[in-house]
C-alpha cells in the first residue's frame, strides 16, 4: 500500500495551491482505500477553476464503489455540498475532502472544523509552481487557507512535477527544492512520484514515496 504508515485517521482532507496535484492524490488515495474494502465517500469541493477537478474522474471512482459528492457550478459561484456531517461522524465510513486551492474553497469546510480535528489534513506543495517557489508564497497561501477553514496545522507532502514529461532528474531536483524550502520550518512526511519514475528515484531520496497513476485528464488546446 503506497500510503501505508502515513494515514492515521479515517477522514482525510487535501489542501494546497491550484496546480499542486492534490486532486490526483485524493483520487489515488480514494481508489486505494476502496480497493481495501473501505466504504469511501469522496467530496469534490473545488470552487476555484473549471479545469482538472477530481469530479472529472467521477466514473472511475464510482466503478470502484466510491460515492462521489459535488455540486454543479455556474461560473465560479461558491456551491456547498450537502451530507458531509453525518458521514464524518459515521465510524464505518471514510471521507475524503478535496478542497479548493485557496481560501475561497477552504471557507466551505470552516463550519466542519470541529469535526475535522481528528482528520488527516494534508497540504500538498509542488515547488515547481510559481506560487510555491518561495517560503513567503507557501506561508501566505497556507495562512489564508487555515484561517478560512479553521483547521489545525496540516501535514506536508511534496508533489514535484512539470507535467507528464517530467524526468527523474527534474523530479529529484524538485524534491530537494521542496525540502530546502520547507524543512527548516515543518516536517515533510512524504513525496508523491509519477509511477513511471518510481523505479528510477526510489533509492535517491530518504522520503517515503507514493507512486501515483494519473487519472484526471488534462484538456488539450488546439488550433482549428
Amino acid at each position: 500500500m503506497a500510503w501505508e504508515g502515513l494515514l492515521r485517521q479515517r477522514n482525510i482532507v487535501f489542501l494546497g495551491e491550484a496546480g499542486c496535484g492534490k486532486s490526483e492524490l485524493a483520487v489515488h488515495l480514494a481508489l486505494e482505500l476502496a480497493g481495501q474494502g473501505r466504504e469511501v465517500h469522496f467530496f469534490d469541493l473545488d470552487q476555484t477553476k473549471p479545469l482538472m477537478r477530481s469530479r472529472d474522474a467521477e466514473g472511475l471512482l464510482e466503478r470502484a464503489g466510491i460515492t462521489v459528492h459535488f455540486e454543479q457550478q455556474c461560473a465560479d459561484a461558491p456551491t456547498q455540498v450537502g451530507g458531509i456531517v453525518p458521514l464524518l461522524l459515521d465510524e464505518d465510513k471514510t471521507v475524503i475532502l478535496d478542497v479548493g486551492g485557496n481560501d475561497t474553497g477552504a471557507k466551505l469546510i470552516g463550519g466542519y472544523a470541529h469535526l475535522l480535528k481528528a482528520a488527516d489534513v494534508w497540504f500538498v506543495v509542488n515547488p515547481y509552481r510559481p506560487w510555491s517557489a518561495s517560503v513567503e508564497h507557501i506561508d501566505g497561501t497556507l495562512s489564508a487557507v487555515l484561517r478560512a477553514s479553521r483547521l489545525k496545522m496540516p501535514r506536508f507532502l511534496l508533489n514535484p512535477h512539470l507535467g507528464r514529461d517530467t524526468t527523474a532528474e527534474e523530479y529529484l531536483a524538485g524534491v530537494e527544492q521542496g525540502l530546502a524550502l520547507l524543512s527548516p520550518y515543518v516536517t515533510v512526511e512524504a513525496a508523491a512520484v509519477p509511477e513511471a519514475l518510481y523505479a528510477q528515484v526510489r533509492t535517491e531520496t530518504s522520503l517515503p514515496l507514493i507512486p501515483i497513476t494519473t487519472h484526471i485528464s488534462v484538456p488539450e488546446a488546439g488550433l482549428e
